[in-house]
């Protein structure tokens, strides 16, 4: 491989300064950072048009309250709908409902429900307004804490904004709880990896218990 400007080619090692690329047939970015859990975001307009759709920065970011929060690149329906709400749900997407959850990437119009073009049901909630995948295994009702644009390190503003909400209720399937603890193998969670269209799911018998000192 030829080095570009400002890529390095040393020994084993790669070295690039992404403010000048990559210099590489696709991004490794996602597939470092991976494999990533779907944020399979629902919202609700006020108008009453239902929204679904993936994100793949999603996260949990604190126990209490338990608050999570996914990354939108620019100000896309779902951002829309829960600024005006303050209200969302987070469903597991599952590798059952991997073509649902893919189907709900496509880019519509706000009007369209995401729902119906994917054959799911939307079930009310019990907290919120705004309803989940009722097909979904897990599905956290969330209130909308913070909408906090990220900004490069010179403070430059960029397009995406980070959607922090408190999880105010928690559907489990009760199959997955064996216990009393959720088991998230057999919940077999779908995975974000890298390059355009590479997932992962995780196997029971992969599992690495480790205690902490």
């Amino acid at each position: 491989m030829t080095p570009h400007p400002g890529h390095s080619s040393t020994g084993d090692r790669y070295f690039y300064e992404p403010a000048v690329g990559h210099g590489l047939p696709h991004s490794p970015f996602n597939a470092i950072i991976a494999p990533r859990p779907i944020g399979w975001i629902s919202s609700q307009s006020t108008d009453g048009v239902l929204n679904l759709a993936p994100y793949s920065f999603f996260n949990a970011f604190n126990y209490e309250p338990p608050i999570i929060g996914f990354a939108s690149n620019g100000a896309k329906d779902s951002v829309r709908n829960i600024e005006a709400t303050g209200e969302f749900c987070w469903n597991l997407a599952s590798g059952d409902l991997a073509q649902q959850m893919n189907s709900t990437a496509a880019v519509v119009p706000p009007d369209v429900d995401e729902f119906q073009l994917a054959g799911l049901s939307p079930r009310a909630s019990r907290t919120i307004s705004a309803p989940h995948v009722a097909e979904a295994k897990a599905v956290f009702e969330c209130r909308l804490t913070q909408v906090v644009p990220l900004v490069s390190a010179s403070g430059e503003r960029t397009v995406t904004r980070m959607v922090f909400g408190e999880v105010v209720g928690v559907h489990i399937e009760r199959s997955l709880l064996k216990d009393g603890i959720f088991h998230t193998a057999q919940a077999d969670p779908l995975l974000r990896g890298g390059g355009p269209a590479d997932y992962f799911r995780i196997r029971g018998e992969d599992l690495l218990r480790m205690h902490r000192p």
